[in-house]
């Protein structure tokens, strides 16, 4: 008996490997992969997107931009070339949601803060207030990492246009005056090809925790 076993033996393990090999292809081909997807204005509540785009169902991305940061230095798409990153929109003075959302993004920074394929970029929406020098005593105030976090300023209409045209994150006031523009609470993630891969609410914790878990989604489809 003990030598049928052993006569037997490679072919045991031979059969069990090959199970196991199958059994793994099976579950993958089981399995869907997981993609976020891409949207585009038309997916988007029309009150956060400009009117010229409200029927663009394709080819979206985010437009150019130069910007100042809290160091006084020029922002462009091109510090953003080849990264994935998370957006939004605030304002230093806000005492409502903003706090909230800067407490919420700086533990995103944390989770990426040895993670040199992604960034963090907030926009002011009041640059008249938030001058470089505000923007840099709020950075040093809520613990921004100059190296993952830009909180940028500069001109109010390129401020709006890019809120409204490329990431639909405010709505328009409609107060008379054309800029003017109130902030939601949208972060919203952004691919190395400057598409917009989701939308969350900064000041609600279950949504940054999707964010993480998508942020992840993201990368791995940079790695197939």
């Amino acid at each position: 008996m003990r030598n049928f076993f052993a006569k037997y033996k490679f072919f045991g393990i031979v059969l069990f490997c090959l199970s196991t090999v199958i059994i793994f292809l099976m579950y993958r081909a089981l399995t869907p992969e997981q993609r976020l997807p891409i949207y585009q204005p038309a997916m988007v509540n029309p009150e956060l997107v400009d009117s010229t785009l409200h029927f663009t169902k394709k080819y979206h991305t985010i437009a150019d931009f130069e910007l100042l940061n809290q160091n006084g230095e020029l922002v462009t798409q091109k510090d953003y070339e080849g990264k994935i990153y998370v957006a939004d929109f605030f304002f230093t003075t806000c005492p409502s949601i903003c706090p909230i959302m800067t407490k919420n993004m700086a533990q995103i920074q944390q989770h990426i803060l040895e993670d040199d394929e992604v960034m963090l970029l907030s926009h002011s929406v009041t640059p008249k207030i938030d001058s470089v020098p505000q923007l840099k005593k709020y950075a040093l105030e809520k613990g921004v990492v100059d190296a993952k976090w830009n909180l940028v300023t500069g001109d109010k209409k390129h401020i709006y246009e890019l809120a409204r045209k490329s990431y639909f994150a405010v709505t328009d006031v409609g107060n008379g005056d054309a800029y003017d523009m109130i902030h939601t609470e949208n972060f919203i993630l952004v691919d190395k090809e400057r598409r917009i891969r989701g939308f969350y609410d900064g000041t609600n914790r279950q949504e940054i925790e999707k964010l993480v878990q998508d942020l992840a989604i993201l990368k791995n489809s940079y790695s197939d």
